[in-house]
């Protein structure tokens, strides 16, 4: 497995969640939903995207966890928070999860954000999410990720 500060911070946050082990590193890159769904021969559905958006008037991250297969609707999220959102900058996501985009992993985390996971991801068995690189994925339920995250399971998607 790859060395690095933000994938040796998702191994321990995956261990002390009982969930150890199931990291893995790809040869190619999994930056895109897409991309990870053919290097792990699944469905671009079990994907989890994690999307860092910034609430503008409080400048609050807010992690939105979605199935691949789905965009979520920028509108639904702020009307379900009652203000504005905006696709959050790599610095802003980076300051705020300790993660690049591209390898948001929704467990170890540099700080607490608050956490939605979008009811599509539900449907899947088994889903694959970021482990804090690019080139790295960890399979869950979708029941552990939303424990695991603390999220509240919402309908965000387009």
């Amino acid at each position: 497995m790859a060395k690095g500060r933000s994938v040796e911070r998702v191994a321990a946050a995956l261990a002390g969640l009982g969930l150890g082990g199931r990291a893995r590193e790809l040869p190619d890159s999994t930056r895109t939903a897409a991309e990870a769904g053919a290097a792990l021969g699944c469905e671009v559905g079990q994907i989890v995207k994690s999307l860092v958006f910034r609430v503008p008037s409080t400048d609050a991250a807010v992690l939105v966890l979605a199935s691949g297969s789905t965009r979520v609707d920028v509108g639904k999220l702020s009307a379900m928070l009652g203000e504005p959102v905006e696709q959050a900058s790599g610095g802003f996501v980076r300051e705020r999860t300790g993660f690049a985009i591209g390898g948001v992993a929704p467990v170890g985390l540099v700080a607490p954000v608050t956490t939605y996971v979008d009811r599509g991801v539900l449907a899947w068995d088994r889903v694959w999410a970021a482990a804090g690189s690019p080139r790295t994925v960890f399979d869950a339920s979708p029941s552990e990720l939303v424990d695991a995250t603390g999220g509240a399971v919402v309908d965000v998607a387009e």
